[in-house]
């Protein structure tokens, strides 16, 4: 919604500039967009008085002026000849910029110093269609030295805002003056509604109006007799101009100033057109065509609302008139029309027709049906003002559903809670009649009446809502909000899913989904026993065939299959991973089977077991599982039986990490390492903690020492981890293995490690003697236990 600050100044007396207004409003929630200042381009012209007028001794073409600016006298240089001395024109001066954005500089023209320019019309951006001869000569009588933009009107601001949805009623210069008002603690005035019917006959007499349909919500309509079409006035002209509608004539400019000013979109008909003294409000035929004004010919449906003349079409309700009906220069007749119509129907129809207008615009946000009234009384009022035209006695309304007051009644105690403010029932009272909320106080209730054209006013919220606004939200003071991280336990197995999709696909997976339905021959490919519990599944009595007859137990077979249709593919770099569901039989066949969450991963490719592991260890720290241990596991037939290990979590078991065996790729087509975990979900999440607790920085340094140890090759690096661990007791922070090495050096069925131990104590600054104790204490732990020694 453009805004000209000039025109809101005709509702509002504003004491502040045009930026800080635009602040303001925007504070009370009418969010300002821009900020648009018409001469914001032109900068250092001034006028000045043409003293001396001489011709250049060089060039015939060329005259040397003498100007007066009052600070100073210049010297310009021109080509200009319709100038005279004693003219006063606009002087570019050095270091200027025109509209255009041109910058002139000071310089020379045939040898001869030139401070500058004189300017016409065009280079200053008011010439309009009109072709511009010669400099701009102002009245004789105008000041010197004075920023032409003042002279010419050129520093006026439109303020452009962004209106929303629900409020329809800030689609005009009233909504946004009594907006005004408010924000700046003052009051607002109507434009004049007052007018005088000079002709006795009656609209009721000659024009009949029926609405067919339930989609017009309010027709009204007025006559003017003996019209004169003609020129609007500068005044009207300059204001349509400012809000981006462009003046055509006096009745026209009438319809378009009161829609811009009330909000309520009208329409003028040439009386002469509607031949059969009756308006019908209709749907459309389908296939039916219609000229509208912009002069483009547009196929209609029935679903498309119409004004009619009988069976023809005169206009599209609240879109765009017809050209067939439109004012002429001899129109000596007009129906004003001011109806209000669904706006679901008119945004769909307008879209369908690729034709949204200022009319469709506001009449899609559904405004209020009883603006109709007010805004036929307005342009009454503007055309006894202009003296276009005699109002004719009386008015057609068709009203069935009359729109009225509401009322909402809320506690002022509630809404200071809800604020958080302190605010008395008289202030309260105060900010929203400010709005036109009028209030009446009765006890500690306040008994608000929402005026028709607020449709966002329903609930006590709402009134909290205008009062905090009003009042100013960087008044309200900051409060903290009460939340909590519990979770009910219907949502946390969701939650957690979507942390463990999250955590995967961090760790560079990409997920994937198999049936659960799957062929008795995978446990073969697996390489799974005759005796294994894993082959006792349960059968589907219809099967699609013999590969969907059965319910997964394992859901290795259905990561391989997906890793040997990728390695098929001549894909050479794969990380899955997939969340589904094994299924175990009941005992009893009248039960349903056990069904248990499964995490699977897969990858081959640039990868080897620790690849794997680190995202595991990814999912399990992401999900706050403590207590993760790895236990050499040489059992299972489907791995390789050095390079897999058994994920244990406490006691339980939790999954199976390791290299797939060979004869097990092989028999997915698949000739390279295969990494893959199965993750039991069920585990998993019994033992996730996510909950975030604050543990304020370290006050006193930690203390690192370094270990290389001698070990047996056989020995694993978890073992060594809890040894560390159990022997350093609270002191031990951290504890992070940084070298593995075997070589020359290292004897046979040893290897070397290292690692770096963090000590810390919470209540003091830990000293050598400190440290020593306990590292002393670790070293003989691994000795005694491990078998370790210090490498030297």
């Amino acid at each position: 919604m453009k805004v000209p600050y000039n025109w809101l100044k005709d509702y509002v007396d504003i004491n502040v500039s045009p930026k800080e207004l635009g602040d303001k409003l925007t504070l009370t929630g009418s969010q300002l967009e821009e900020l648009i200042v018409q001469g914001d381009v032109i900068q250092n012209v001034v006028t000045g008085k043409i003293t001396k007028i001489e011709k250049h001794p060089d060039a015939d073409k060329l005259s040397i002026c003498q100007v007066d600016i009052v600070s100073e006298e210049i010297q310009i240089v021109t080509a200009a000849t319709n100038m005279k001395e004693q003219d006063v024109v606009p002087v570019a001066l050095h270091g200027s910029t025109l509209a255009d954005g041109t910058k002139i500089k000071k310089g020379k023209l045939r040898g001869v110093a030139s401070n500058g320019m004189f300017c016409s019309e065009e280079e200053l951006g008011t010439a309009g269609d009109k072709p511009v001869h010669g400099l701009m000569i102002l009245p004789t009588d105008t000041k010197l030295g004075v920023d032409i933009k003042e002279i010419l009107g050129l520093n006026k601001a439109i303020l452009d805002f962004e209106i929303t949805s629900n409020r329809p009623d800030c689609l005009s210069m009233v909504g946004m003056a009594r907006e005004t008002a408010a924000a700046l603690r003052t009051t607002y005035k109507m434009p004049s509604l007052e007018y005088e019917v000079k002709n006795s006959k009656n609209i009721n007499e000659e024009l009949n109006v029926e609405v067919k349909d339930s989609l017009c919500n309010r027709y009204m309509a007025r006559a003017i007799k003996n019209v004169k079409v003609e020129p609007s006035p500068g005044w009207m002209q300059e204001r349509l101009l400012e809000a981006g509608v462009r003046p055509i004539n006096n009745i026209v400019d009438i319809t378009n100033f009161v829609m811009l000013e009330i909000g309520e979109p009208m329409h003028a008909f040439d009386r002469r057109e509607i031949t059969t003294n009756k308006i019908v409000i209709e749907r459309a035929k389908a296939g039916e065509k219609f000229t509208t004004l912009d002069e483009v010919e547009r196929q209609l449906d029935d679903s498309m609302l119409c004004i009619k003349d009988g069976d023809n079409t005169i206009g599209l309700a609240g879109i765009m008139g017809g050209l067939n009906s439109e004012i002429k220069e001899d129109t000596i007749e007009v129906v004003f029309e001011c109806a209000n119509f669904d706006g679901t129907n008119i945004r769909v129809n307008s879209k369908k027709l690729n034709l949204r207008t200022e009319a469709s615009g506001r009449f899609e946000k559904d405004i209020d049906p009883n603006l109709a009234e007010v805004a036929l009384n307005r342009a009454c009022s503007l055309i006894c003002e202009l003296n276009a035209g005699e109002v004719m006695e009386g008015t057609i309304d068709v009203y069935n559903n009359k729109k009225e007051v509401s009322t909402v009644t809320v506690d002022s105690n509630w809404v200071n809670s809800f604020l958080g403010t302190e605010l008395s029932k008289e202030e309260m009272k105060r900010y929203l009649d400010s709005v036109d909320l009028f209030t009446e106080i009765n006890g500690d209730n306040l008994v608000v009446k929402a005026p028709t054209f607020r449709v966002d006013i329903a609930i006590r919220e709402d009134i909290a809502e205008e009062i905090a606004r009003i009042y100013g939200y960087e008044k309200i003071p900051t409060t903290i909000f009460k939340v909590s991280t519990e979770r009910e336990p219907r949502y946390r197995k969701g939650l957690l899913d979507n942390r463990v999709v999250m955590l995967a696909t961090g760790s560079g997976l990409n997920q994937s989904i198999s049936y659960s339905f799957v062929s008795p021959k995978v446990f073969d490919k697996i390489n799974l026993p005759e005796d294994s519990v894993l082959r006792n599944v349960v059968k589907i009595k219809n099967p699609l065939g013999e590969d969907y007859s059965v319910m997964r137990t394992s859901t290795l077979p259905s990561m391989m299959e997906s890793l040997g249709r990728n390695y098929s593919r001549n894909n050479p770099y794969v990380r899955l991973f997939e969340m589904g569901k094994v299924y175990i039989p009941n005992e009893e066949e009248t039960k349903l089977p056990t069904e248990k969450n499964i995490l699977t991963i897969g990858m081959y490719g640039e990868c080897d077991y620790l690849d794997l592991k680190g995202v595991v260890e990814n999912i399990t720290d992401g999900l706050g599982i403590k207590n993760v241990k790895y236990e050499r596991e040489s059992e299972n037939v489907s791995y390789h039986p050095g390079k897999t290990a058994k994920i244990v979590i406490g006691r339980t078991n939790a999954g199976t990490i390791g290299e797939v065996h060979l004869d097990v790729s092989e028999n997915y087509g698949i000739d390279v390492p295969c990494y893959v975990a199965e993750l039991d979900l069920d585990v998993l999440y019994e033992s996730a903690d996510m909950d975030k607790k604050y543990k304020a920085l370290p006050k006193f340094p930690a203390v690192t020492r370094d270990i290389a140890l001698l070990v047996d090759d056989s020995l694993l690096v978890q073992e060594i981890d809890d040894t560390i661990k159990r022997a350093g007791g609270n002191l031990v922070e951290k504890v992070e293995l940084f070298d593995i090495y075997k070589g020359k050096q290292i004897p046979e069925g040893k290897k070397s490690i290292a690692y770096a131990i963090w000590y810390r104590d919470e209540n003091k600054t830990l000293t050598d003697k400190d440290v020593n104790k306990v590292h002393e204490k670790i070293l003989k732990s691994l000795e005694y236990k491990l078998g370790a020694t210090l490498r030297d």
